[in-house]
């Protein structure tokens, strides 16, 4: 009577620990009939989820009054990484309304207008997206003038600054602008230089870019474009190979040139020139008036 709990516990051990052996074996168990051993089935692993690409098709507008863009874009798809490290561009563009086939994940979409831009945070799940981008820009077109006379595009030029503080020449956003051409920009308030010529004919403006609207500003000169001559009487032929010196009354040189008979872009004002050749040195004083392009003759004559 004492053995059958001490059999049992073994019975009921063996079953656990050895579970192929009780259901091969056959074992009876004293109490009651064979019962089945049970089994442990691990779940089979599921199929994971495929990798399904799809459409973001993507717009600009301008902020503000939602007016679409239409041209001069530049669309960037980059990773969007939060481990510091340098995302990748995943694709570009430079249509208006592109259209990108993208894997699942989160990316940054970005446009630039010029100088201006958007950037957005998109996440794709396997789904087409479409999403619009509100870029604040407008755009500055200039032009140059002497009273109502346009000055030729290839003898003027812009630089365009945006202020900082009390320096209106804060930083500069872009030099060489042509005349006529579309400069796209942030809406703000900027600084314009425009130079004529190449000397000191130069005039300067604060102009305004507004939201989705070009601001055209033709800055006025007043100033004159002079032919420099060394002629040995008024109306003879100049002498080539003369040194020219432009100077203001008070000794500082604007301009010096070589040859015949130089043109020379200069502010309206009271210079003095000097004329040097064959070691010879002469000078005359002389005024520019604003639009009155004229000849400068110095005569070679010993004084």
């Amino acid at each position: 009577m004492n053995r059958s709990p001490t059999v049992a516990v073994a019975m009921m051990a063996l079953g656990l620990a050895m579970p192929a052996r009780a259901q091969d074996g056959g074992l009876h168990n004293r109490i009651g009939p064979n019962l089945p051993t049970p089994s442990l089935t691990e779940p089979e692993p599921q199929p994971s989820a495929p990798r399904i690409d799809a459409p973001l098709t993507l717009g600009a507008v301008f902020a503000g009054n939602d007016k679409p863009l239409r041209s001069g874009l530049a669309w960037r798809i980059y990773e969007d990484r939060t481990d510091g490290v340098k995302p990748a561009i995943v694709a570009r563009s430079e249509a208006p309304e592109p259209s990108f086939t993208l894997a699942p994940g989160a990316y940054v979409a970005t446009v630039t207008y010029g100088f201006a831009s958007a950037a957005k945070r998109i996440v794709m799940a396997g789904a087409p997206v479409s999403d619009v981008l509100k870029v604040s820009a407008g755009a500055l077109k200039l032009s140059g003038a002497i009273g109502d006379v346009k000055i030729p595009a290839a003898q003027v030029a812009f630089s365009v600054f945006v202020p900082i503080g009390t320096n209106s020449e804060g930083r500069l956003v872009r030099s060489g602008v042509k005349s006529g051409e579309l400069l796209r920009l942030p809406e703000g308030t900027y600084h314009v230089v425009s130079t004529y010529g190449e000397s000191n004919a130069i005039e300067r403006a604060d102009l305004k870019v507004e939201n989705g609207k070009v601001t055209d500003a033709t800055l006025s000169h007043h100033a004159a474009t002079v032919t420099l001559k060394l002629v040995a009487a008024p109306g003879a032929e100049a002498f080539a190979g003369t040194a020219f010196s432009v100077l203001t009354p008070g000794g500082d040189t604007i301009r010096e040139a070589i040859g015949a008979f130089p043109q020379v872009v200069l502010a309206e004002g009271d210079y003095v020139l000097i004329a040097r050749h064959d070691g010879q040195v002469y000078t005359r004083e002389f005024k520019v008036e604003s639009g009155m392009d004229r000849d400068i003759e110095v005569e070679a004559k010993a004084t």
